[in-house]
């Protein structure tokens, strides 16, 4: 459940419509695409997890597989990534709150949300996985219930609806209306929608069978993730024409209320706002878990290593709120100018990190097989060929956000970011070694 609830987010139900306005009915294929590739990633990441349980997850892979300065860079990148978008997923269920209430400023909502979902994270981690399970359970009826009904509309078996057979797959200029060049747009536009996955590693470290949890989360979570986001555009786009969805509607909304669901934007709404306090939960546990890593091997602050009773790392989860709550106040105030910047240097990160996990899988998976072979639980098809093929794919990715006018400016800042971290790194590795 930590698995689908992580992934499914504001990004399936509301940041599809602009996927699917770029590749049209292509956009099933834009989303196979992305989701084969997130697939992929998780497998490698599971092959490790399995073998080498941590709390740091790919940081601390990477530290094994290609030195210090890796670890250092890909669990600082991951830990800032998580804490700004955390700080919008506040903003955004503050936002929604404030339409509820509006008698509520939206700042309230927002240090109600984080101080709630503090406290829980503070707790124990047992708080964590029962907010969690419930959230995800919600977000996963709601995609059940879209698949059900808009499959009785396509055979046009609900009151008031004929049946439109595959007519709008092929119609309104084709299944690829703007060719293999919207299916690509459409790739970038989604693809970051599948980022969330990796929590799923980093918790079951702290769970009582850590390798079972892991491979079971790593076998059955992303098939599943993958049905439900590539079945829910493939009913999107088979219900109604592509041309029929709304700029900054929700496809979702559009499609219930062509088929005659009573309050349907209201409904989504409720979803979207789950969805997006879910996610919130899970990026302060998954970023303070980061940083407990970090300080665990000496590269951040010894002061983050205290724990509480119930084993929960306190000032870890303070740290990571503390910048949570200095995003929000920065998005508060200059929304289109320094929040916009923050949120722009961390949008190709994840992308950064899943390439850093397919390096270290390269190196890491010869290794385990020489001195600890039974630990290999799980195993990357098709290695060492597959997991090639998938860093090409990314670096075609990289290529196609530095030819998109619209997304070049996220990758060049992501870039940015990268480099400096990097950098940082380097002159720690080279003041190690003098000492």
């Amino acid at each position: 459940m930590l698995g689908l609830g992580g992934v499914i987010g504001a990004g399936l139900f509301v940041g599809s419509g602009a996927g699917i306005a770029l590749a049209g009915p292509g956009i099933v294929v834009s989303y196979l695409i992305a989701g084969a590739l997130a697939m992929c990633v998780m497998r490698m990441l599971g092959e490790m997890s399995t073998a080498m349980p941590a709390s740091g997850s790919f940081s601390v892979h990477a530290e094994r597989a290609l030195g210090r300065w890796a670890g250092f860079s890909v669990g600082w990148l991951y830990w800032f990534l998580l804490v700004v978008v955390l700080a919008v997923e506040a903003t955004g269920a503050a936002q929604i709150a404030n339409g509820w209430l509006p008698s509520v400023p939206q700042w309230a909502w927002v240090l109600v949300f984080m101080v709630v979902f503090t406290g829980a994270n503070l707790a124990a981690v047992k708080n964590f996985g029962e907010f969690e399970f419930y959230f995800a359970a919600l977000k996963v009826f709601a995609i059940v219930a879209f698949l059900v009904l808009g499959l009785l509309a396509v055979f046009g078996v609900l009151p008031d609806t004929h049946s439109v057979g595959l007519g709008n797959l092929t119609g309104e200029g084709g299944f690829l209306p703007n060719g293999w060049q919207g299916v690509t747009s459409g790739v970038l536009a989604v693809i970051f929608a599948f980022g969330g996955l990796e929590v799923v590693t980093i918790a079951a470290a702290e769970s009582d069978d850590p390798v079972r949890s892991v491979a079971r989360a790593v076998r059955s979570a992303v098939v599943r993730i993958l049905f439900f986001y590539v079945g829910s555009m493939a009913v999107i786009v088979t219900v109604l024409p592509w041309t029929a969805q709304k700029a900054g509607l929700s496809p979702y909304v559009t499609v219930l209320d062509a088929i005659g669901i009573p309050s349907a934007g209201q409904i989504m709404n409720i979803v979207v706002f789950v969805a997006l306090l879910s996610a919130l939960n899970a990026n302060l546990y998954g970023s303070s878990r980061m940083v407990f890593s970090l300080a665990e091997r000496g590269e951040a602050p010894k002061a983050l290593l205290k724990v509480g009773g119930a084993g929960v790392p306190r000032r870890a989860v303070l740290a990571s709120v503390a910048f949570g709550f200095v995003s929000v106040l920065l998005n508060l105030k200059w929304p289109d100018s320094v929040f916009l910047y923050m949120l722009n240097a961390v949008g190709a990160v994840l992308l950064f990190v899943w390439a850093m996990i397919a390096v270290a899988q390269l190196r890491l998976r010869p290794r385990i097989e020489r001195e600890t072979p039974e630990r290999l639980v799980l195993r990357m098809w098709l290695f060492p060929g597959l997991t090639w093929v998938t860093l090409a794919a990314m670096g075609t990715v990289f290529v196609l956000m530095l030819a998109d006018d619209t997304a070049r400016p996220q990758l060049l800042w992501s870039l940015g970011a990268t480099a400096l971290v990097l950098a940082v790194a380097g002159i720690r590795e080279l003041r190690a070694r003098r000492g």
